[in-house]
């Protein structure tokens, strides 16, 4: 929707909803209550405290297990568990997407950067104790990092480089047709979607707090 049928609308100067989109000046409650009305969302949705349009917030009990069995240590705390169950059902969304794409290559490059980001994480927290032999690594203690690093940055250039439009592979013109939005993966996610909607509201609030 253009601006000016959005202003026009709700009833204000363009110049003045573009004030308020980019922060420069502030809404008075009447005006973000009407403007939730208008686009049926909740005034939490737009204020960035519920990444669903509901304005529902996400619960430990709401979200559903990622898997069937239960490898949770029984001194494992909420947060341990909410963040592992959050993971899980992202990456049954990411999968299912790649499923669509039926490219062994695409799944097979997405695999092996995540594969990498866990296998970083894991001998990260295995290697703090020095006294934890290394001999279940092949890798060099000095060099694994780094190796990482480059390898999950080709990997990613790999991916990546199939959505783009200059790339005219079947698998790649399948991904670009896919259309996707929180409504649709809404309804194609049903029990997955708030885990995915709360890793991207946490992951982007990192990265502006970083910025």
């Amino acid at each position: 929707m253009s601006q000016k049928q959005v202003s026009a609308d709700l009833g204000i100067s363009q110049a003045l909803l573009s004030h308020y989109e980019k922060g420069i000046r502030e809404c008075k409650l009447d005006f973000l209550i009407k403007t939730a009305e208008y686009y049926n969302v909740s005034c939490d949705f737009l204020l960035g405290r519920t990444p669903e349009r509901s304005g529902a917030t996400l619960s430990f009990e709401d979200i559903p297990d990622g898997e069937d069995n239960d490898t949770n240590p029984k001194n494992s705390g909420l947060v341990t568990q909410l963040n592992k169950k959050i993971l899980c059902n992202c990456l049954a969304v990411i999968f299912d997407m790649l499923a669509r794409a039926r490219s062994n290559q695409l799944t097979a490059d997405v695999s092996n950067y995540l594969m990498l980001a866990v296998y970083r994480v894991f001998r990260t927290l295995y290697s703090a104790n020095p006294e934890n032999h290394q001999s279940m690594f092949a890798v060099d203690e000095g060099l694994y990092e780094g190796y990482c690093e480059g390898h999950m940055e080709l990997f990613a250039t790999k991916f990546r480089h199939l959505a783009k439009e200059s790339t005219t592979s079947a698998s790649a013109l399948r991904i670009r047709r896919e259309k996707y939005s929180a409504e649709l993966l809404s309804q194609e996610y049903p029990d997955q979607s708030s885990s995915l909607f709360n890793l991207i509201q946490h992951a982007e609030s990192k990265i502006k707090k970083r910025n």
